[in-house]
Parts: structure tokens; C-alpha cells; sequence
């Protein structure tokens, strides 16, 4: 088993901008865009027993994302996001970390998969890093879900270019049924760890199979599973805030080594 060291500065910032911003994008594109077709397959992390599929088409600055999931907690909100940064790869199911018996926590892999750059809300839900944690605009239990969102031109430049990680969190350690335990989120104090620990990821590429037609059925809006959805939803804009300072304090200590 290979332990991860804690990267303090991404660890809230799963939620940091690092420049992705979802936001209108800075440069608009005129004429047509040819478009990107990437895939991922999602595997298990934290003996989860989650996995899935992802397909993106990027088209000018256009994302359009189908995302299905299977085996996660039934009745619970599960945070999904596209990662960009790091070293562009998702840990592997016998990585461990800070948190619940070892389990890996958001932070634990940050250096791995980087930050938010997209999160993967229901509509109307924002989808911004801002949103990582807006809990009552994520999918409730395993779904399919399907989004178009526009996005910076530099998402869009990354995801062309094969970076991006998907990954779905919340995680039932002890098999209560429930995101619950003493055992505290590191992306928010107030939250138990399972309800923000990474579940599932897959790393994007160009496209080996075809986006699968039809509808998708996203999920209801009910937050049964976690007892404190609310304060899920409330510590974003927090988590945000101190983002950019943990950033600058872990470059000043590098430049102190």
C-alpha cells in the first residue's frame, strides 16, 4: 500500500480557482469549432466499490458532459467535478491517506489529479470551483447525468488537450448508510470525512467509444444520507476564501527549503 503525503495548499483546494474558473469565458471564438470527443473509465478508490463512465465533447468553449455511475451510497449526494493540474492522473484503489483506517481524502491526491475545474451540478446549479461543495445541485446516488456548460478558454484548452480527471465523491466506510464518523472532512471541519472522500475517478483521453444516446436521469435533490447536507453546502464560499492563502504559504515555504 503507498501512503500519500498530504498536500496542505490544494487540500481545501480541491476548491481553488488555480485559474480554471468556469465563469464566462475571457475570449469569445467566432465561426465553427471542430470538436474534441474524450472518454474515461471510472474505477473504485477507497474500496468504494463505485465505477462508471465519462464521455466529454469539447467544442469551442462548450463542454458537454454524460457521466454514469454505479455503486455508490444509494439516497446520498455524491460531488462530482473535473480536475485539471497536478500530474493529470488519478490515484490507483491501494493508495492510502489521512483519513478514515487510511483512507484517502481529497487532499491526500490533490498533487495527483490538481483542483476543481468544473463541477458537474444539476441544472440550474453554478458550475464553478466555487460549487465543489453546493450539495443540493449534485446527483443523489448512482445516476446518469448529462450537462452542457460552458466554460474558460483555458478549461477548454486543457480537456482538448486530454488533461482532466473526473471524480465522484462520498464514500460509506463503515457501512452505516450514511455519511457519518468522527472522523472529519479535510475540505470542511463541520462534515464527516465520507461525504467529501473521493469515491471514483477516471483520467480523460481521446475518445475510445461513442457517447451513448438518450436522456439522462440526474438524480433527485433530496441530501437523505447526510445529516449535516446544509453545512455541506455553506463552507464553499469558506473553503474558497483560504484557498489562495494556503497557496502562497506553501510557495513560501518551498522558497525557504
Amino acid at each position: 500500500m503507498r501512503h500519500l503525503t498530504r498536500t496542505s495548499a490544494i487540500a481545501a483546494a480541491g476548491l481553488m480557482t488555480l485559474g480554471l474558473s468556469t465563469a464566462a469565458p475571457a475570449m469569445a471564438h467566432d465561426g465553427p469549432h471542430e470538436a474534441t470527443d474524450l472518454s474515461a473509465q471510472l474505477t473504485q478508490l477507497n474500496d468504494s466499490g463505485a465505477s462508471g463512465e465519462a464521455w466529454v465533447t469539447v467544442e469551442g468553449n462548450e463542454v458537454t458532459v454524460k457521466l454514469m455511475t454505479e455503486g455508490l451510497l444509494k439516497d446520498a449526494p455524491h460531488a462530482q467535478h473535473i480536475h485539471i493540474g497536478g500530474q493529470n492522473v488519478c490515484p490507483t484503489n491501494d493508495d492510502t491517506g489521512n483519513g478514515f483506517e487510511g483512507a484517502l481524502q481529497v487532499s491526500d491526491a490533490a498533487d495527483q489529479y490538481g483542483g476543481i475545474a468544473v463541477s458537474l451540478t444539476k441544472e440550474p446549479g453554478k458550475t464553478g470551483p466555487e460549487a465543489g461543495l453546493d450539495v443540493p445541485n449534485y446527483p443523489v446516488g448512482s445516476t446518469t447525468y448529462e450537462r452542457t456548460i460552458e466554460v474558460s478558454d483555458e478549461v477548454a484548452h486543457n480537456l482538448m488537450k486530454g488533461d482532466g480527471q473526473v471524480v465522484v465523491h462520498g464514500v460509506d466506510h463503515d457501512g452505516s448508510g450514511t455519511y457519518d464518523g468522527d472522523v472529519k472532512s479535510d475540505l470542511d471541519p463541520s462534515l464527516p470525512s465520507e461525504a467529501t472522500d473521493p469515491a471514483a475517478c477516471g483520467e480523460l483521453s481521446v475518445a475510445q467509444m461513442d457517447m451513448p444516446d438518450g436522456g439522462a436521469e440526474t438524480g433527485g435533490g433530496d441530501t437523505a444520507g447526510i445529516e449535516n447536507a446544509g453545512l455541506l453546502g455553506g463552507g464553499a464560499a469558506a473553503l474558497v476564501a483560504g484557498a489562495a492563502g494556503l497557496f502562497m504559504s506553501r510557495r513560501r515555504a518551498e522558497d525557504r527549503a
